[in-house]
């Protein structure tokens, strides 16, 4: 299938980055470390589309595609922008008020493989929770689910709580209907790990053309060029893979969803990863302390990559996949 942004799409996604540049800056951003959350920053958000993007025209939504969404959450992840935004955008449709940013929904996939603790991000601020089972989906009161607030997150600007169990809750769909939003909100998080891989390449590639050593920008030292040379192709690998799969939610006769999908998890995962390591590398000693925002970037990837599968985990699917076919 061939695929290129269309006019339109191309004004969404600067229209959301000088969105982000304008309302979603760094220095507010940075303001809500700790919190990780502010009422009027999700209302700015709602007014935007965030949250109905793909919801139709009658139902008061933009009716865009799965695209779209992508490419307004690569904006969003390039900006570090903080809350449940993923969770938040799947319950759409679901959650009564959540289209309009007047619910804050998160939300916990079990689908996983792994097993351990069971950990909520930005539960103290949310009106409902979401949780995808094989089985189904659920919604859930916050104020029924017992659980501890953990002092000192990862990442500073996604709170976590911890519950040792959660209840039944509301069933609100079947299997498919989870398979679906697990599929989409693996789509979205690529897409903002995009983000991320898009931001920490322009840090670096900046900081290279700033930073003087030996009376020369290091960007001039062949070991650095060939360091951000791999950032970028980083980049542009993950951005196929992200654009891909988004397209094969829109059209999904054209391959097989849960292959493509894992990919672009692995490798925009893989992209964030690697270009926010290398960005505090660049950026040497001051690339490791706490004034930069490098830190926030590769802690925001960590808490992203163990979002709705890991690397590793759509890495066993993608290879039991090819065993099946192999039979």
């Amino acid at each position: 299938m061939a695929f290129r942004l269309s006019q339109e799409q191309e004004e969404l996604r600067q229209g959301f980055r000088d969105f982000c540049t304008g309302r979603v800056s760094l220095e507010r951003v940075r303001a809500l470390e700790g919190s990780g959350f502010e009422r009027d920053l999700w209302r700015e958000l709602a007014e935007m589309g965030v949250f109905h993007l793909r919801a139709p025209e009658s139902a008061g939504g933009l009716g865009l595609g799965h695209v779209e969404a992508a490419l307004v959450f690569a904006e969003l992840g390039r900006a570090i922008a903080p809350g449940p935004l993923v969770w938040s955008h799947l319950a759409s449709g679901l959650v009564d008020g959540a289209a309009r940013g007047e619910t804050v929904v998160t939300g916990l996939d079990l689908a996983s493989s792994r097993r351990g603790p069971i950990v909520l991000e930005h539960l103290g601020v949310a009106d409902a929770v979401l949780v995808l089972r094989e089985d189904g989906v659920a919604r859930l009161d916050p104020k029924s689910i017992r659980s501890e607030r953990i002092e000192t997150p990862l990442d500073p600007l996604t709170p976590v709580s911890s519950a040792a169990a959660l209840p039944a809750g509301e069933r609100l769909g079947g299997a498919d209907l989870a398979r679906d939003l697990r599929q989409l909100g693996t789509v979205l998080t690529a897409g903002m790990l995009l983000g991320i891989a898009e931001a920490t390449h322009v840090l670096a590639v900046d900081y290279a053309k700033e930073r003087k050593q030996f009376d020369r920008p290091i960007g001039s030292f062949q070991a650095i060029k060939h360091m951000l040379a791999d950032t970028f192709v980083r980049q542009e690998i993950a951005r196929a893979s992200v654009y891909a799969a988004a397209a094969t939610l829109d059209h999904p006769e054209v391959a097989d969803v849960a292959t493509v999908v894992s990919e672009a998890k692995i490798t925009a995962g893989e992209a964030a990863m690697k270009n926010a390591r290398t960005c505090i590398q660049v950026q040497g000693g001051m690339g490791y302390t706490w004034e930069l925002p490098s830190h926030l970037f590769l802690k925001r990837t960590w808490v992203l990559e163990s979002s709705f599968g890991t690397i590793e985990e759509h890495a066993d699917q993608l290879a039991e996949g090819v065993g099946a076919a192999g039979t």
